[in-house]
């Protein structure tokens, strides 16, 4: 799906249930959402959806923090509306960021424009013109504003960032900002 498609799909979600919220979202659209330790190791499952005869779940590792927790669930969300009742495998740190893989690009591109609003973007830039500052202002790692300045550079605007979106940034502790 190309990302202006991602983009309209996120607004229309937006617009139609009046919530930037996540785990209202799934409730909204019909996707279950459980939380189940899985563990912090190295390799531990972060989470995954299940689709069995139109009965959608979503499982978060409650192992995590509550922001990890938050931005796998967006990202499973976007596999729920992106992807129906596609097979969907379970999220590791090594499945985030995979660019290699369309789904999972696009479940990030989903992810990135669902928890970080364009004007919210702009706001924290203007406040702190740092990539990894502005990450910390929108509570996002830097690996997800990392997505959203790529989908606003297909868009147009000139914007700076490092690519750096790595498979281990779920490794880190992403409420502690990085300067």
């Amino acid at each position: 799906m190309r990302t202006d498609n991602i983009k309209r799909e996120v607004a229309r979600l937006k617009a139609k249930y009046q919530t930037n919220d996540p785990y209202e979202m799934c409730e909204a659209v019909g996707i279950r959402v459980f939380e189940q330790p899985m563990g912090t190791a190295d390799g531990s499952c972060k989470g995954f959806l299940m689709s069995n005869a139109r009965c959608r779940m979503a499982v978060i590792n409650s192992d995590l923090s509550a922001e990890v927790q938050r931005i796998i669930l967006a990202h499973e969300l976007g596999h729920g509306i992106l992807h129906g009742n596609r097979s969907i495998k379970s999220f590791h740190d090594v499945t985030m960021y995979d660019d290699a893989d369309p789904m999972e690009y696009e479940a990030n591109i989903f992810a990135a424009e669902y928890l970080i609003d364009d004007d919210s973007f702009f706001a924290a830039l203007e406040q702190q013109p740092s990539f990894y500052q502005a990450a910390s202002i929108l509570l996002v790692p830097p690996e997800l504003l990392d997505f959203k300045v790529r989908l606003l550079q297909k868009e147009g605007y000139s914007l700076f960032a490092p690519r750096i979106a790595q498979s281990d940034f779920l490794k880190r502790d992403i409420s502690k900002p990085i300067n």
